[in-house]
């Protein structure tokens, strides 16, 4: 691990596709079988559910985690490329391991492994004792290049995406986004075509746009502006009602309303909790705080950013007795601890991210209320959050320089030009980089991205406009750490 510069970020093993070679990937593979062997959620003959996206170098990577599987006694399960949500909720309702090669929205040059236990995702603990299983590769396997040279039987992909498009159908109704009109951004997410499956069984009318045959690195959190441009225009030309697409794996949602307005994921993540009458929400720090503002839910949870974050702590919620218990990300990926009722519909748990339920919440939640999605954000509280990323910005700059921060807080601010934009600093919350509350109660927050070199940048205030000079002040600011 330390060798190769591939290592866990906050959603499994990432690194750069030259640097995730078959033997690294066999490598880690075989390390989480050895621990979930010693979990007792794996053994010889067990079926291990598998699948990527649409990246140049997911099928090599996945045809190293499949050697690994069959050098383990394993059966493996090829799932083929499919949204992680629907891989997850094959394998968690079989309880058996699966793992997703996937680098989300990062750029095509690298990629990831994210595994999953036999019933949830993979935890900070897990992956520690994982890290401490020993592990030696097969002689004659690799080359000295650490290609994976032995031959393979071949698998034919199991259809496991019928029980997902049939979980939102069976839960909202087949009419239930009847006389809509809606455009699905294709571009290169795995769940593209799954897209057009649910909102079409669902009643509503599908645009098909912008499909790529190579791949696009869509964050949900850092919108490009060319994707803005997108919307606002095919919204315009074809009349939609809204915009979805995902990122590469499908498991974050990005929705846009009938004005093209990419809608921000903390936001959707309180639209769906309120539409499914959550008692408990766990969302990370960085988070709108109109969570609070809103008032429906009697235990709120913050943690660090990550899913295996907010997966363990709406887990605790669940445990002591509050449900419905769910989780979102600022990503706008949406968890369930505990299953969901709603008039007739239950919606089975599915502790990891998915990126269609808080769509599909939001497109109901408004139909139903005869408001557009546009007027379904206007109840919420005005509490308006905007993000960026300094890209190329090395992790240990960046945390050397937020450790001065949290060292010297009233220099560091004062050094970022912070304090004439937004005042005095009240208040610096370390749950995760630095949070920082200013006398007018305007939030700054700076976080090394834990999946690639790049320095997240995070702003909260009262209008759209205030936050979106917050995010310059705040990226200009940072921008002079590069130069010590």
């Amino acid at each position: 691990m330390t060798r190769s510069g591939v290592a866990f970020g906050t959603s499994g093993a990432r690194g750069l596709v030259t640097a995730m070679t078959d033997a690294v990937c066999f490598a880690y593979t075989v390390g989480y079988l050895k621990h979930l062997t010693a979990l007792g959620e794996f053994g010889p003959g067990m079926p291990v559910a598998v699948a990527g996206d649409q990246r140049p170098s997911t099928p090599r990577i996945l045809r190293a985690c499949i050697a690994a599987i069959i050098h383990r006694g394993g059966e493996p399960v090829l799932c083929g490329q499919i949204p992680t949500p629907a891989l997850c909720l094959h394998a968690f309702a079989r309880a058996i391991p699966s793992l997703m090669v996937t680098g989300s929205h990062i750029p095509a040059d690298r990629n990831g492994i994210k595994y999953n236990r036999a019933r949830g995702e993979f935890l900070k603990s897990d992956e520690k004792a994982m890290r401490d299983e020993d592990v030696d590769l097969p002689d004659g396997w690799f080359d000295e290049k650490g290609a994976l040279v032995a031959a393979l039987p071949p698998f034919e992909p199991v259809d496991v995406v019928l029980g997902y498009v049939e979980r939102y159908v069976a839960f909202f109704g087949p009419d239930a986004l009847s006389g809509l009109k809606l455009g699905v951004y294709q571009h290169s997410a795995v769940g593209r075509d799954v897209l057009v499956r649910i909102v079409e069984a669902l009643g509503a009318q599908a645009v098909v746009l912008g499909r790529s045959d190579s791949f696009i690195p869509v964050d949900t959190e850092a919108v490009r502006p060319e994707d803005a441009a997108l919307a606002s225009g095919w919204t315009a030309e074809h009349a939609l009602d809204a915009i979805l697409t995902t990122d590469g794996d499908s498991d974050r949602p990005l929705l846009a309303d009938q004005n093209g307005h990419w809608l921000r994921g903390d936001v959707l993540g309180i639209l769906t909790a309120q539409f499914l009458g959550a008692a408990a929400v766990t969302t990370p720090v960085s988070s709108n705080t109109a969570l609070e503002k809103a008032g429906f839910a009697r235990d709120i949870r913050r943690t660090r950013i990550g899913s295996p974050f907010v997966v363990e702590a709406m887990m605790e919620a669940a445990q002591s007795g509050v449900a419905p218990s769910v989780g979102y990300e600022a990503n706008g990926g949406f968890l369930l601890a505990t299953p969901v009722t709603r008039g007739d519909g239950t919606l089975s748990a599915l502790p990891t991210r998915d990126a269609m339920l808080p769509m599909l919440c939001a497109l109901v939640s408004a139909r139903q209320s005869g408001r557009t999605l546009a007027g379904l954000v206007g109840t919420l509280p005005a509490r308006f959050t905007l993000s960026d990323r300094l890209i190329e910005m090395p992790t240990a700059v960046s945390q050397a320089k937020i450790e001065a921060l949290r060292q010297a807080p009233a220099a560091g601010v004062l050094a970022l030009g912070l304090v004439d934009v937004c005042g005095e600093l009240i208040h610096l919350d370390e749950t995760d980089g630095v949070r920082m509350t200013f006398a007018r109660n305007e939030i700054v927050h700076l976080r090394p991205s834990g999946n690639a070199p790049e320095l997240r940048v995070y702003v909260e205030a009262d209008t759209p406009a205030r936050a979106a000079e917050l995010l310059a002040v705040g990226l200009d600011g940072v921008a002079s750490w590069r130069h010590g």
